[in-house]
C-alpha cells in the first residue's frame, strides 16, 4: 500500500462500515454514472464498481491512479482518470445530470473551491462528500449560529444540504488530527453567473465585518458605499431590517439583497 502524501492531504478511509454507509447515502442506481473524487486505494471504488452503469474515478496521485488502472484494466464500466478534480467537466462525464452522482473524501485545502466547482456546473442528482468536521459545520450552519458565514450562504443557495454522520479520526490511515463528517448535497436550480458573482462579493464583504450592522457595512464598504437614503430605500424594497448583523439573514435573503443591489448598479467592484 502506497504511503499517504501530506502534500495532497491524503488520509485513507479504512473502516469498511463507514465505506458502506457512504455508498448507502449516495443511493446509486444501476443506470447511474458515479464520479468518485480521490479514490485513493479504491475503498469506495470496490463498493461501487459493477453496481452502476459507469464509474469514473478521478485521482491526482500518480502512483494511486496507476495502481487503480491496473486493478480495473479491461473493465469498460470503470474509467480511472489521472487528473485534478478541480479541472473536471461534469457535462462530459455523464449523458445527463439526472443520472449523475458524485462521491468523495475531500482534502480540507480544496473543499471550498471543489464544492463551488461542482455546484456551478450542470447539477448532479446527489453529491455525498466526506469533509473535515469543522467545514461540515460551516456548510450546514443555520442563520443566527456562530458558524454561519459566506460558505454556508454560497452552498445553501445552490443545494439542499444535509449533515449525515460524524466520522472519527480512527477510521483513517494515517490518523488525521481532526474528525470528519459526511454531508449530502441535493443541488437545485443554479444561479446565473452574474448572480453568483454578486452574491460572492456581498457575502465576502458582509462576513468580513460580521460584528457590524449590515447597513453600516453597506455604507462603509467601497464596493457599495450607500448613503443613509440608499439604505432606507433598500430596506423598503427588500423588506429587510439592515440594522441586523449579516448572520441573521437567510441565504435566500442574501440573494434578494444581492439582486436589489445589482438593480442599483452595485457592487462597484468585486471583492477578491
Amino acid at each position: 500500500m502506497a504511503r499517504a502524501k501530506r502534500s495532497l492531504g491524503q488520509n485513507f478511509l479504512v473502516d469498511p462500515n463507514i465505506q458502506k454507509k457512504i455508498v448507502q447515502a449516495l443511493d446509486p442506481h444501476p443506470n447511474d454514472t458515479v464520479v468518485e473524487i480521490g479514490p485513493g486505494h479504491g475503498a469506495l471504488t470496490r463498493h461501487l464498481a459493477g453496481r452502476v452503469a459507469r464509474l469514473v474515478a478521478i485521482e491526482l496521485d500518480d502512483d494511486l491512479a496507476a495502481a487503480l488502472r491496473e486493478e480495473y484494466a479491461g473493465r469498460e464500466d470503470v474509467d480511472i482518470r489521472h487528473a485534478d478534480a478541480l479541472d473536471m467537466d461534469l457535462d462530459q462525464l455523464a449523458p445527463s445530470p439526472e443520472t449523475l452522482r458524485v462521491v468523495g473524501n475531500i482534502p480540507y485545502n480544496i473543499t471550498s473551491p471543489l464544492l463551488f466547482h461542482l455546484l456551478e456546473q450542470s447539477p448532479p442528482v446527489c453529491v455525498v462528500l466526506m469533509v473535515q468536521k469543522e467545514v461540515a459545520d460551516r456548510i450546514t450552519a443555520a442563520p443566527g449560529s456562530k458558524t454561519f458565514g459566506a460558505l454556508s450562504v454560497g452552498v445553501q443557495t445552490a443545494a439542499r444540504v444535509e449533515a449525515l454522520f460524524r466520522v472519527g479520526r480512527g477510521a483513517f490511515r494515517p490518523t488525521p488530527a481532526v474528525d470528519s463528517a459526511v454531508i449530502r448535497l441535493l443541488p437545485g436550480p443554479r444561479l446565473s453567473r452574474s448572480d453568483a458573482r454578486d452574491l460572492r462579493t456581498l457575502t465576502r464583504v458582509a462576513f468580513g465585518q460580521r460584528r457590524k450592522q449590515f447597513q453600516k457595512i453597506l455604507r462603509t464598504s467601497p464596493e457599495y458605499a450607500l448613503d443613509v437614503d440608499g439604505v432606507r430605500s433598500l430596506e423598503a424594497f427588500t423588506g429587510l431590517d439592515l440594522s441586523n448583523r449579516p448572520e441573521t439573514l437567510h441565504p435566500d435573503q442574501f440573494v434578494a439583497l444581492s439582486r436589489a443591489l445589482r438593480a442599483r448598479h452595485l457592487p462597484r467592484a468585486y471583492a477578491v
